[in-house]
């Protein structure tokens, strides 16, 4: 489905009834990130009503000459939500860039948020300020990248901590289907120029006392885990998780526990 959003189109999708859950996915990327590593999640539940879409310039989403910053791509966000489920609370979940931009959603509008997920979160925009380990792979299957070309081997080695059938698979159908569809110029301009916000999106002026989940790979080189600990104050009923195994896509390398992890935060927003 398509919603205008000023005068950009958004592709979304929204699946289920129930309390609304808005899923951010990371840049470069689509919907499919999210869909692919949360479906699983709600197969037994039919109480939420799920909400993906494609980001500006990602995906089936247009892009604008006026969203030049992270701002521009805030305002899009919240004018999807407020289209979708107006004057509704809801939960919200975000992924790597789509973590930087959930928390810009608590900082803007946070009496409707009542729960958050952050996974492998965006902490420090400019990527030379990241405290990262540097990249190493814990489980390699050599048959499977002997099978590939020498760009694809190099950029699944380089994304991957855990190398194998299953997890390129996934790799194939959640993350390169969605960078194989979006508008590179738009996004390689985007991240050079205008990828932070322009206010301290981590100086709330309340702590948030929702449930809230930070899920960090402990392996990973593209965002880090150590700075999502500067933020955990923010947040009074965190549960903080740097998950063993994982990099930067630990929802595939780690797909048991990272269920089990969402699960509990589901449960916990229930009680509240």
């Amino acid at each position: 489905m398509k919603s205008k959003v000023q005068d950009v189109s958004v592709s979304y999708e929204v699946i289920g009834q129930g309390k609304p859950i808005v899923m951010i996915h990371g840049y470069f990327v689509d919907h499919r990130m999210m869909t692919g590593c949360m479906e699983p999640v709600f197969q037994n539940k039919n109480n939420y009503k799920r909400i993906y879409f494609d980001l500006p310039g990602m995906g089936d989403s247009d892009s604008s000459d006026w969203i030049t910053n992270a701002d521009r791509m805030l305002e899009i966000v919240i004018g999807l939500i407020d289209r979708l489920i107006p004057n509704q609370n809801f939960l919200l979940a975000g992924y790597s860039y789509g973590g930087y931009l959930a928390r810009g959603i608590v900082c803007k509008m946070p009496q409707r948020v009542d729960g958050l997920a952050l996974l492998c979160p965006v902490i420090r925009p400019n990527f030379s300020e990241r405290d990262v380990p540097e990249h190493i792979v814990l489980e390699k299957d050599s048959r499977l990248l002997a099978k590939l070309s020498a760009e694809k081997a190099k950029e699944f080695n380089e994304d991957f901590v855990v190398q194998n059938e299953r997890t390129y698979e996934r790799y194939q159908e959640e993350i390169l289907s969605g960078i194989e569809i979006g508008n590179n110029e738009f996004l390689r301009t985007f991240q050079k120029t205008g990828y932070a916000f322009s206010f301290p999106v981590d100086k709330l002026a309340e702590k948030f006392e929702k449930p809230a989940l930070i899920l960090v790979g402990r392996q990973d080189s593209c965002v880090g885990y150590r700075d999502a600990w500067d933020i955990l104050e923010n947040y009074t009923r965190a549960t903080f998780a740097a998950l063993d195994y994982a990099g930067h896509n630990l929802q595939i390398e780690q797909q048991e526990l990272f269920e089990s992890m969402i699960n509990e935060w589901l449960a916990r927003t229930s009680r509240a």
